[in-house]
Order: structure tokens, then sequence, then C-alpha cells
């Protein structure tokens, strides 16, 4: 079974364009298949302000009316989207640029309003396997965006930590899926204030005492959830870092069952 090195980045790396120039260089030179699935947060939140958009966030999801939405589509699926291929490209990448409704890579529904309407916020219903299958079978790596699709010609936004875990399981029975999620930090931290204090492990236990503790809060809820979540479906292994995550020597936070 070849091994498949699936990766998210966050947006304080794409903000960064020498940051994210060094990981994509280092994200070209991994062997094997490859998936780059990326957020773009913080740029549509900076748009969004110089646009007049109101912006909301709850448990570090973004409410998704129709303006932020258009706002959203255009960072995400475009700017940031093209970019990224570009940059690989240039590495000898070949990369491929999706949203979900391109080649119909991931389906959503619209999220149902109970205690707090999220708008247009899609929840991920199928993830088009031979799809991706196929792409990576032509040596072309999909960079996938946070926006979905519900069939029905409505975009929606979806978390992307949700859509590289939702990836991740679907080919985990035909792949060995390495699941990493990129951020600024050098991984999950004991002391926000020390760069240096990473957690090595994280199993379900001590996910519980980190977060009764509050050192696990707000949008690294989310993230460790749909870890958890992804290694009870089939993912192999999970790993939260830097964007130096594949230097050699470099430290990460390995996240277990």
């Amino acid at each position: 079974m070849d091994k498949l090195q699936l990766v998210k980045i966050g947006g304080n790396i794409i903000e960064n364009p020498n940051v994210l120039r060094d990981f994509l260089k280092d994200f070209a030179a991994l062997q094997g298949p490859k998936i780059l699935v990326h957020g773009g947060g913080k740029e549509a939140t900076s748009l969004a302000k110089k646009m007049n958009v109101e912006v909301a966030l709850v448990d570090g999801r973004r409410i998704t009316n129709a303006a932020n939405l258009e706002l959203i589509t255009m960072v995400y699926a475009g700017k940031i989207n093209k970019s990224v291929v570009a940059q690989l490209q240039s590495f000898s990448c070949n990369a491929l640029g999706i949203s979900g409704a391109d080649g119909n890579a991931y389906t959503a529904k619209k999220r149902a309003v109970q205690e707090l309407d999220y708008g247009f916020v899609g929840d991920l219903t199928k993830i088009n396997t031979g799809f991706f299958k196929q792409i990576l079978e032509q040596n072309i790596c999909p960079i996938c965006c946070a926006v979905s699709h519900d069939q029905q010609g409505q975009l929606l936004n979806t978390n992307a930590d949700t859509i590289a875990a939702a990836i991740a399981v679907a080919l985990s029975p035909y792949f060995e899926v390495i699941l990493t999620y990129c951020f600024e930090k050098n991984g999950v931290l004991e002391n926000l204030h020390d760069p240096n204090s990473v957690i090595p492990v994280i199993d379900p236990e001590r996910y519980e005492e980190l977060k009764t503790n509050g050192i696990i809060a707000e949008g690294m809820l989310p993230k460790l959830h749909n870890c958890f979540d992804a290694l009870e479906k089939g993912v192999q292994e999970i790993r939260i870092g830097s964007p130096k995550i594949f230097s050699k020597n470099n430290r990460f936070t390995k996240i277990q069952k």
C-alpha cells in the first residue's frame, strides 16, 4: 500500500509569502502521492474589513452570510488556490487547484439552523474517492480549498481541517495516509508563550485534560476533534506542527488513539 501525504496549511502560513514559499518547496519535494488542503481565513477576514463586510466567528467557525460567501469564494478558490498551484509548478510539482465543485470532489449540505444560524456553511456529505484516486494515479497533486457545493448549484463554506480529515479517511482503504496539519506553532503547546513547550503526544485522555485546563481552546478544538475522528476511521498517523515539519529533526505533536 502506497503512503499518501495529506497536508493542511492554515492562514498564518498563507499570509507570509516567504514562509509559504519555503513550505511549498519542502512539500513539492515529498516523494509519492500527496494532497494539499488550504484555508485562508485570515486573508478573507482582512479583505472583509477593507470591504466593510462583517465577520463573525463562533468556536473558530465562520458565520457565512451571502456577502462573506462571495468574498470567501474569491479568496479561497481564486487568489490563494491559484497562487499555491503556480508556486508548486515552479518547483516541478504538477498541481491541480480544485474546490468541492470541481470534478464533484467533495459535496456538502447547508448546516441546519439549530441554536445558531451559520449561514452558507456546509457539512460534508461525500468525498469523491474515485476522482482523487484518478488524479493521484496521473502523478498530479490536488490542491483543495475550503469551498464545497451541494450539487444543487450552491457553493458552501466548509472548514478546511474537516475537508482534510474527510479526504484522509476516504482514501485510507487505498493508501497508508499520514495527515499533517501545519500552522504557525511548532505543535500543540503546553504554554502558548513558550514556542518550545511542544506536547509530543496527545491521546484522548490527555486531550480532555488539556481542554479542562483551558490549554486547548477556540480554533484548536475542532482541529483535534477532527484528528481523533480520523484516527478512529482508518487514518494511520496524524501530526500537528510548523511549516518546517518536513525538515529533519523538527519537533511536532503526534495525535494518537
